[in-house]
């Protein structure tokens, strides 16, 4: 669903990201675990077509981001870390103007608006402006809205900072039941150990380059043993 090849992105004379090698095949929930400063927000950039790479190609679900980047585009969702509703748009007109974005039907869209407000007991709150509602109810909001067009690629960029420990299980949940349901592919960055040893995969990403790829035992492991937490925390100090 996604191939990165040789990716490379420099800002000045500072690298940050450093020959990205990456495939993602369908219906796997692949963590990018990070420090701060590791290269995942830019990474995530890249992919969505808000920078443009100095090197290297990315395809998504076989289409080239760069030559034809609006139908690439269309097969991704992303929530990136900072948040990026309008506050003083209702929940449900927030997700209608996606809908509309990606050119969905009336119906359809309205059906899998009131199904992901369902899903996320946030029904009751759909006409409230967005300012109205908590942080775990915003992010809530902008995964719905991320999966409206049914994606088959989900980027999720530190999509749980902020959040209590409920409404983080609540988002992780949600994403492996993406992938159950739909088939969809999931990209997860954290800096969080425990969300990580959630995923299929581990790929732990330090100063632009990554350092280990695996199942979380096997990255452990890679990365000279012990839990994921101590290899982790070591490899990067």
């Amino acid at each position: 669903m996604l191939s990165v090849r040789g990716l490379v992105k420099r800002y000045g004379a500072r690298t940050a990201l450093d020959g990205i090698d990456l495939d993602i095949p369908r219906g796997r929930f692949v963590a990018l675990l990070g420090p701060n400063g590791a290269g995942k927000s830019t990474l995530f950039q890249v992919l969505t077509g808000l920078f443009a790479s100095d090197a290297g190609e990315v395809q998504v679900d076989g289409i080239d981001l760069r030559r034809h980047a609006a139908r690439a585009l269309a097969r991704i969702g992303v929530v990136f870390q900072q948040p990026s509703l309008d506050l003083d748009l209702s929940l449900a007109r927030n997700l209608q103007l996606h809908a509309d974005l990606h050119g969905l039907r009336s119906r359809p869209a309205r059906q899998r608006m009131a199904e992901g407000c369902e899903r996320f007991g946030l029904a009751d709150r759909m006409h409230r402006p967005v300012r109205e509602l908590s942080g775990g109810q915003r992010r809530k909001v902008e995964l719905i809205r991320a999966g409206l067009h049914e994606p088959g690629l989900l980027l999720m960029d530190e999509a749980t900072a902020g959040l209590d420990p409920q409404s983080r299980r609540d988002l992780l949940a949600e994403m492996n039941g993406s992938v159950t349901r739909r088939g969809a592919s999931v990209l997860w960055a954290t800096h969080l150990v425990d969300e990580a040893e959630a995923a299929d995969r581990v790929m732990v990403l330090h100063r632009g380059r990554v350092l280990a790829d695996g199942a979380p035992a096997e990255v452990a492991q890679r990365l000279g043993g012990g839990s994921l937490e101590q290899a982790f925390l070591r490899a990067t100090a």
